[in-house]
C-alpha cells in the first residue's frame, strides 16, 4: 500500500514548464534525462518551486551541466538547506552525450530545458536542441497562436 501512496503522491508533483524557451528557440530535437539533486531541492520541486528561465545546459569534461536553473529552497530544511542556483549533473548515456555534443557543435544551437517533471517518483529535465529565433520569427509564431486560438473560439461558438 506505501508503494501505491508514493505513486500517488509522484503525479501530484507539478511540470515546471519552460515557456519563455519555446517563444525564444525553435527546437529540433528533445531528451529526457535525469538529474543530481539533493533532499531539499527534491522537496522543492515537489512544491513547483522552481524557475527555468535563465537555464542552459552545456557539456563539460564529458559531463553534462545545467546552469542557472533556481530552486527555491525549502522553508523546513533550515540547516540543510541547498544553494538556490547552483550547477546540477545531468544523467544522460554516454551515446546520447556524444550526439548532444555534434548537434551543439552547429554554430547557433544550444541546449535548454523546457520542463522539470517527476516519472515514477524520480525527477526529470526535459532538454531540447535549439536554435535562437529571429525577430520576424518570434511575431509569426505569436501571430500563428492568436489564429489558432481565434479558430478555436469560432469552432465552440458553432458547438
Amino acid at each position: 500500500m506505501a508503494g501505491h501512496d508514493k505513486n500517488k503522491r509522484a503525479n501530484l508533483a507539478p511540470r515546471i514548464g519552460n515557456k519563455r524557451a519555446l517563444h525564444e528557440y525553435f527546437i529540433t530535437a528533445k531528451l529526457e534525462c535525469g538529474i543530481v539533486l539533493v533532499g531539499s531541492e527534491v522537496k522543492s520541486l515537489r512544491y513547483g518551486r522552481a524557475h527555468l528561465q535563465e537555464a542552459f545546459a552545456r557539456i563539460e569534461s564529458g559531463e553534462l551541466i545545467l546552469h542557472g536553473c533556481h530552486i527555491e529552497p525549502y522553508d523546513q530544511a533550515s540547516l540543510y538547506n541547498h544553494l538556490p542556483i547552483r550547477d546540477r549533473k545531468l544523467l544522460v548515456h554516454k551515446r546520447e552525450l556524444k550526439r548532444l555534443d555534434a548537434e551543439t557543435q552547429q554554430r547557433g544551437t544550444t541546449l535548454i530545458p523546457l520542463a522539470i517533471y517527476f516519472k515514477d517518483g524520480i525527477a526529470k529535465v526535459e532538454l531540447g536542441v535549439a536554435r535562437g529565433k529571429q525577430e520576424h520569427d518570434k511575431r509569426e509564431t505569436i501571430r500563428k497562436k492568436e489564429q489558432d486560438r481565434e479558430m478555436r473560439r469560432i469552432m465552440s461558438r458553432r458547438q
